[in-house]
């Protein structure tokens, strides 16, 4: 990207004299309630808005009630403070930090509605632009500048605005795409070069980046992603980068998504609609990311009616949209805008991309956020939001939410199954108060039973994938508090012979009495280790595994189960293993078991152990002691 001089624009202001006007004498076709649009966050004019700024404080009635509206405002706003309420009046279809305050004032205004949507609320005349104050590049050999690093709605205000006023700027990007204006439709031109906005990335905290390991687990090779700004969007970048041919369909250009193009992991070769392309529609980066996007054909930006279009984004296979989220209810309803009546930002274009990954063939929704929120005294995960909250994603639009403890996925389940859900993510010392709030709203059962204290963390730690007969592998992890729709699921497939060898009963059935205590555990004192697959992309159990401590003599009572179809392919004797391993990290020195005489598959898993074994058989029941060590002297 290199700087023209000034003498590069000369021909220009020879061949159109009049557009290159001064800026006292452009600025006097302002008038008195004008409506002016301002290009999007980096790609602000800031001289231009700054000249106007002067203007009006040199000639305070110059004009009055003049609306400034822009998507989002990163640079100067000082036409937001309370000083000029006589000149202008603030109007976002984004808040930032630089509108927020005054917005919540009432001194300056905000318009909820989908970013996707905004340039038809110009072609229909719903709102008109009098002037628009935007930046491009400096102009090719046919007159034509790109609008940069500001697309978005920027070309349909410019078309939908009575007069255009251009800040040329030598260090704007030409960007390909839907990008370029031609001399003949600007009305008036200042020429100044400066740098252009930049906006840093947040460096990610340990919280951010542990979000990002787990979203990273759901994104898979090939997947066309979404994403927006801000520390956990840099932390799930990061944990991008061994992932192969994503794809970017986005409203928003980072420089996290750029140094993924860089490194080959973004190549959109498996893109199915624009294949080959990243496809963006505004930029917020820094200077590196601004000359990479320069005369680049394999970034394109394009119209925000393009890139955010639901039904465009429904045809690109596997589109992934990955967006933040301020508060979620134990129902499912999220808020991005506000709460409790204050606003923080906007409908965005989040709610396009949600809807729009939904309808895609292999999409998928992803909601993310940190567990916590004021410093971690208050949860972002709770029982119902408040009034004054704005619903911006409901029930339907969510399939999978993360925060730093784990993942909750949504999509088809029950409103008990999701509080529970959501429930094993939220920070730990506000669960027991959500459970006791969801019983009270009948969200979950009434008796639904709740460990409190750091005993009942999930031990992450734990998972890990172990082979079995017949090839593949099974991930065999601790169960969680959110498992007893699978614990469900296994018992009631399993026959009623493998019932009678587990329990040592006629009982056929399985309530929610009992199954919760196979769910709810203090896992010093016990552990479930859960054998699961994922079948027809759903997780399912196959086999189940568990001992509980005795105390007093530091053995632990073992049992375990595995579903009829996979009997023989040794999960039971990889569930036997597992527990030993665990059990001996504990310091426990064996094992007692029941089992029944005729229930042989079972005895040969223990007896394969080459553990010291005794075995007593009374009334057809043999109790096993196994110890993990020989005595010594046998």
């Amino acid at each position: 990207m290199q700087p023209l001089t000034n003498a590069g624009v000369s021909p220009w202001q020879t061949a159109y004299p009049a557009k290159f006007a001064p800026v006292r004498e452009i600025f006097k076709h302002i008038g008195r309630g004008n409506r002016l649009f301002i290009s999007t966050g980096c790609g602000e004019p800031q001289y231009l808005v700054n000249a106007l700024v002067n203007y009006v404080e040199s000639d305070p009635k110059a004009f009055a009630d003049a609306e400034i509206f822009q998507v989002w405002t990163l640079g100067v706003a000082v036409y937001t403070e309370e000083k000029f309420n006589y000149n202008f009046r603030h109007n976002s279809f984004f808040i930032s930090d630089k509108s927020r305050d005054a917005v919540n004032a009432g001194l300056a205004d905000y318009t909820p509605v989908f970013l996707s949507r905004v340039p038809d609320l110009l072609q229909r005349g719903q709102i008109r632009f009098d002037a628009a104050l935007i930046q491009t590049s400096l102009p090719d050999k046919n007159g034509n500048v790109s609008l940069g690093v500001s697309v978005d709605i920027c070309k349909a205000a410019i078309e939908h605005s009575g007069i255009v006023i251009a800040q040329w700027n030598a260090n704007m990007p030409r960007v390909h795409g839907d990008t370029f204006i031609n001399i003949k439709d600007i009305n008036y031109i200042i020429r100044h070069d400066e740098p252009l906005l930049e906006y840093s990335p947040t460096v990610p905290g340990e919280i951010a980046r542990q979000t990002g390991r787990y979203v990273a687990k759901i994104i898979n090779d090939g997947d066309t992603i979404q994403i927006g700004y801000g520390s956990l969007p840099n932390a799930i970048l990061e944990n991008l980068k061994d992932k192969k041919h994503l794809g970017i369909h986005t409203e928003l250009l980072t420089d996290g998504v750029v140094d993924l193009v860089q490194l080959g992991v973004i190549d959109n070769s498996r893109k199915t609609v624009d294949r080959g392309r990243t496809v963006a529609s505004f930029c917020m980066g820094t200077e590196k990311t601004y000359r990479y996007i320069d005369d680049n054909p394999e970034m394109e930006f394009r119209t925000i009616e393009y890139t955010n279009d639901p039904l465009v984004i429904s045809r690109i296979h596997n589109m992934t949209a990955v967006n933040s989220a301020l508060q979620i209810d134990l129902t499912g309803q999220a808020s991005v805008e506000s709460v409790e009546g204050r606003f923080y930002s906007g409908i965005g274009g989040s709610a396009d991309f949600m809807r729009g990954a939904l309808l895609a063939p292999g999409g998928k929704t992803i909601l993310t956020m940190e567990s916590t929120a004021r410093g971690g005294t208050v949860s972002r995960i709770i029982p119902s939001l408040p009034g004054g909250t704005g619903v911006t994603f409901n029930r339907g639009d969510i399939q999978y939410v993360v925060t730093e403890y784990g993942i909750a996925y949504l999509h088809g389940k029950n409103i008990r199954e999701r509080a529970m859900d959501l429930i094993a993510i939220a920070h730990p010392k506000f669960r027991e108060r959500l459970v006791e709030e969801a019983k009270k709203l009948n969200l979950v059962y009434r008796d639904q039973a709740f460990i409190h204290g750091i005993s009942s963390e999930y031990p992450e730690y734990l998972e890990e994938y172990r082979p079995i007969k017949g090839g593949g592998k099974l991930l065999f992890r601790p169960v969680r508090i959110n498992d007893e729709g699978l614990v469900k699921e296994f018992f009631y497939s399993l026959s009623d012979q493998s019932l009678h060898n587990r329990f040592m009963s006629s009982r056929k059935d399985m309530p929610h009495r009992i199954r919760q205590h196979f769910v709810v555990i203090d896992y010093t004192k016990e552990l479930v280790v859960l054998a699961t697959e994922m079948i027809d992309k759903k997780e399912q159990i196959v086999g189940v595994g568990q001992y509980a401590i005795d105390q007093s003599a530091l053995f632990a009572e073992v049992a375990f189960a595995v579903r009829d179809d996979y009997q023989g392919r040794g999960v039971g004797s990889e569930l036997l293993a597992y527990l030993t391993v665990q059990a001996k990290r504990k310091g426990i020195k064996g094992f007692t078991a029941d089992v029944l005489m005729e229930n042989h598959a079972m005895l040969r898993v223990f007896e394969k152990t080459g553990f010291d074994i005794q075995k007593k058989l009374e009334e057809g029941v043999y109790s096993l002691m196994l110890r993990f060590e020989k005595p010594s002297g046998r």
